[in-house]
C-alpha cells in the first residue's frame, strides 16, 4: 500500500486519518479483486494464510506522485486500488491486491551484471522508467 506523506507532515493530518485512508484502500483493493485466486488465496483462513499477512507500505510525497504511480501501476498490468477521497475529490492512498513478493522483486545488480539473474517482472521495469521505484 501507498499512503501519501505530505497528509500528515503538511497538511496536519492525525494518523488515525492516514491510517483509515489505507485501510479503505486496502478494502477497496480486497473488495475489486474479491474473486482473483490470488486474494483468495491470501484471505485463506484453512491454510493459515489468513492469520499471516504481510503488507508493505510505502510512502509518496504528494497526490501527484500518488496519481502518477496510479497510472504506472495500470500501465504495467497491476491490480490496484486508488482511494479518492470525497468530498475532496483527493487521491490519498493505493493499495495493490496481494501479490507474491517475487512479483515485485527486483533483481540483484550483481547477478544481472554475471547473467545469472532472473529479469524483473514488466510491472517493475515500468515503475523503473517512471523512477518510483529504484
Amino acid at each position: 500500500m501507498v499512503v501519501r506523506r505530505d497528509l500528515s507532515k503538511k497538511l496536519g493530518w492525525p494518523l488515525g486519518a492516514v491510517v483509515a485512508q489505507a485501510c479503505h484502500a486496502c478494502v477497496a483493493a480486497l473488495h475489486a479483486y474479491c474473486g482473483d485466486p490470488l486474494v483468495r488465496a491470501y484471505l485463506d483462513e484453512s491454510s493459515g494464510a489468513l492469520d499471516a499477512m504481510h503488507k508493505v507500505v510505502l510512502g509518496v510525497k504528494n497526490e501527484g506522485q500518488l496519481r502518477k504511480l496510479a497510472r504506472g501501476l495500470s500501465d504495467a498490468g497491476i491490480d490496484h486500488r486508488l482511494w479518492v477521497e470525497q468530498p475532496e475529490n483527493a487521491a490519498v492512498s493505493l493499495a495493490t491486491k496481494p501479490y507474491p513478493r517475487r512479483a515485485f522483486a527486483v533483481p540483484d545488480k550483481k547477478a544481472v551484471a554475471a547473467g545469472t539473474a532472473a529479469p524483473a517482472a514488466p510491472g517493475i521495469v515500468q515503475l523503473r522508467k517512471l523512477n518510483l521505484l529504484r
